[in-house]
């Protein structure tokens, strides 16, 4: 697909005349009166509510409310909603709007399997309609770690984790969920660096704007989360990033783009104008031309609530890490649309499986396949970009993938990935 097209028919120019979503809409109304949709073929309903996390990754949501795009295809009554945090993401899932809750989500991918399974509360089959972003995450570390030049490298903070053990000090690291993306990035880190995640240190759990006022408290030593908070950190002086987790794996899936299954079942042409609306928006995202613009535009009070800068350094590709390390121009950026990166890949939702099962969080006996065939709509995904003018990949698997620690993950032998790795609880 074209990455940086405009197949709406309003100009660029346009858009950047008007002032606000509602004259927005008004343009996308005139130019799309009935929307996209055929006569008598169009969304069972013209709305729903969706949930986001104050994360640069929740962008292709943001922007397909804020340019009209869900009003394109048919769903002009589409809500976009703050949440506090990823359990709040949970519960209102749990609850559906219906009961108060919300229809859909921008959520951590395995959240969706560990809903649906009812491993973290009331079982709410769940379905994944796109992947929101590849790359884009940080593990960050607090000021005192400098001297260690931790980096891919976990390993090297042993020495200054075991002073402060000496000196009677908790070492304390935070992830946003638990069997979330970067409770599993964290663990990643810091296990192939020889550290034990479960007995070295203590793992707690922050929701993701709360990080650095976390880490200025001197709480803990050191967070994963998503952009813009491990720029907002090094801005503030307060640490360092030691590995964008790009560079740990390049091109790795992170968020995804989730609703429940019942709303799904229940309205599967709305299903899929809603991802139409958001692969769309993915696309505008990664046009390097709206960066300046996609900043500012999800930096505002109802939405991240950060300075423009603290988001736009990274989307740009500007890395600067905190300890004298530079990367411009970076290849391990966030992406939302170049190489397949919206694709819901069900090889990719095997691995994050996988790592739950290796950390005992999920059952070494679970039937992977029918879970992932039961809650990965790829599908829909391909309805979607077929309305957009494009196609997805030949198949649902990206194939083998290669780690920065020489480790392999072939989704065909998932258990020979798990007999390579030294640290694990299953």
């Amino acid at each position: 697909m074209d990455q940086g097209g405009n197949p709406d028919g309003i100009s660029r120019r346009g858009l950047l005349k008007t002032s606000g979503t509602t004259a927005l809409l008004a343009a996308v109304h005139q130019a799309f009166p009935g929307g996209v949709f055929a006569a008598g073929t169009g969304p069972e309903v013209t709305g729903a509510k969706l949930g986001f996390i104050a994360l640069t990754d929740a962008a292709p949501l943001i922007v397909a409310k804020e340019l009209g795009l869900f009003a394109k295809y048919g769903m002009p009554d589409v809500e976009v909603l703050k949440q506090a945090s990823w359990g709040a993401t949970r519960d209102n899932l749990v609850l559906g709007s219906g009961g108060g809750g919300i229809d859909g989500a921008h959520i951590l991918t395995p959240m969706p399997y560990l809903l649906t399974q009812g491993a973290i509360g009331k079982a709410t089959p769940m379905s994944i309609l796109a992947r929101l972003n590849v790359n884009g995450q940080g593990i960050s570390v607090s000021r005192e770690y400098l001297a260690s030049k931790a980096d891919t490298n976990a390993g090297k903070m042993k020495g200054v984790i075991a002073q402060r053990k000496a000196a009677g000090k908790k070492i304390t690291m935070a992830m946003t969920f638990p069997g979330g993306t970067h409770d599993l990035w964290l663990r990643y880190w810091l296990a192939a660096g020889g550290i034990d995640p479960d007995k070295d240190v203590e793992l707690i759990t922050v929701p993701p704007p709360q990080m650095v006022a976390n880490m200025k408290a001197d709480t803990m030593d050191a967070f994963c989360v998503g952009e813009p908070w491990n720029d907002q950190l090094v801005a503030q002086q307060l640490g360092y990033t030691a590995v964008s987790t790009g560079q740990m794996w390049m091109n790795h899936p992170e968020k995804s783009f989730a609703m429940r299954s019942d709303w799904v079942a229940k309205n599967p042409r709305a299903a899929i104008a809603i991802t139409a609306a958001v692969l769309e928006a993915q696309r505008w995202a990664d046009n390097p031309a709206n960066i300046t613009r996609l900043a500012g535009m999800i930096a505002g009070r109802d939405y991240l609530k950060c300075p423009v800068t603290d988001i736009a350094d990274r989307l740009q590709g500007n890395f600067i890490m905190g300890d004298g390390r530079k990367f411009p121009n970076a290849a391990f950026k966030m992406k939302f649309f170049a190489g397949f990166a919206s694709f819901p890949y069900k090889s990719h939702d095997l691995w994050f499986l996988t790592e739950n099962q290796r950390w005992g969080k999920l059952p070494m006996a679970l039937n992977t396949t029918a879970l992932i065939a039961k809650v990965n709509r790829s599908d829909i995904w391909r309805k979607a970009a077929a309305m957009i003018g494009g196609k997805g990949p030949a198949g649902d698997s990206r194939g083998v993938e290669k780690f920065f620690d020489g480790k392999v993950f072939d989704p065909a032998n998932p258990k020979a990935y798990l007999a390579s790795l030294a640290i694990k609880r299953s």
